[in-house]
């Protein structure tokens, strides 16, 4: 299950934290200027999601590398064509003559197109910027219990979003088998998720065929979160929306603008409130909500904007 925090206060800069139940590592979605980020959040952190390198989603970087210099980790970060180099070029920004080599490393995943990802690697102290190789039709990520799927939306520049997608898993029910644990019940798993229903499996001395005991397995969907950024809200892009994020357990969607600055959104290839929310309906989010919104707009204009957005789900 995925569990995501917004990390910044409602007046500052995007940046989300997602935890996933039973599972060591945490991510960052966006390096916004977040107060409430820790360092532990630093440390803890496994691979960070960058949509785009604006200022407002890529400022507080810095304070990342600070914290998570010394843990002696390789750190993932993901984001659109060229983030390799602007890591690199926010890294060049300081001094290094007293690190150690194993301080820190980033595997930079740089995202050319929907099909192409480029692997580049940074180590210090020279933080020369490595090609390690270019994969296609590959996830952005992948663990053992879920993985990370993407696609690139307009914002007058490449906007990554992206969905995480936690597998199913099949939970088999030993108390109203009437046998006991043992190899078989692996096998079991093994042949359901193999579709191999005639794979023969031995019970306490009896052979039975898979399809047989099927019955006692209950396949648990995996919860989803997805989290879509700065995007315009026109027809290509929410054509790519429907594509990757329909039936998403949980979505944080950008609702930047208020419906009365429709004009603005559309100018700067901005997302508003309705415009979110009627995608996130028609994609039949469970739970969408909105979030990085324009700070030009005070606490009760927010308000405004965030009634906007409920209202249009109706």
């Amino acid at each position: 299950m995925f569990t995501p925090e917004l990390k910044n206060n409602a007046d500052e800069d995007i940046s989300v934290m997602v935890k996933v139940s039973n599972y060591s590592g945490s991510f960052i979605c966006e390096c916004g200027d977040a107060s409430n980020l820790t360092i532990k959040d630093c440390h803890e952190t496994e691979a960070i999601f960058i949509s785009h390198t604006h200022i407002d989603h890529f400022i507080n970087f810095d304070t990342i590398l600070r914290h998570q210099l010394g843990i002696q980790k390789r750190i993932v970060i993901c984001g659109p064509k060229d983030i390799a180099k602007q890591v690199q070029a926010k890294i060049l920004g300081f001094t290094w003559n007293l690190i150690q080599e194993n301080a820190i490393a980033y595997e930079i995943r740089e995202i050319i197109d929907e099909n192409t990802i480029d692997y580049y690697e940074l180590i210090p102290p020279t933080w020369e910027l490595k090609k390690l190789k270019t994969v296609t039709s590959e996830k952005i990520y992948k663990t053992k219990k879920f993985e990370v799927d993407f696609t690139i939306l307009d914002h007058k520049t490449p906007s990554i979003a992206y969905l995480f997608k936690e597998f199913d898993t099949v939970k088999l029910n030993i108390k109203d088998s009437g046998f006991k644990g043992g190899i078989w019940a692996r096998q079991l798993k093994e042949a359901f998720d193999s579709k191999n229903e005639n794979q023969e499996i031995e019970i306490e001395g009896t052979t039975y065929f898979a399809k047989d005991l099927f019955h006692l397995l209950e396949r648990k969907q995996g919860d989803s979160f997805g989290i879509i950024m700065d995007h315009a809200a026109n027809s290509e892009n929410h054509e790519k929306i429907k594509n990757l994020f329909s039936e998403t357990n949980q979505v944080y969607i950008e609702a930047f603008y208020k419906e009365e600055d429709k004009e603005a959104a559309i100018l700067n290839f901005h997302s508003y409130a309705s415009a979110s929310a009627k995608i996130m309906k028609e994609c039949e989010v469970k739970n969408p909500t909105p979030v990085h919104y324009s700070r030009k707009y005070n606490a009760d204009e927010v308000e405004e904007l965030r009634n906007e957005f409920y209202k249009a789900l109706q």
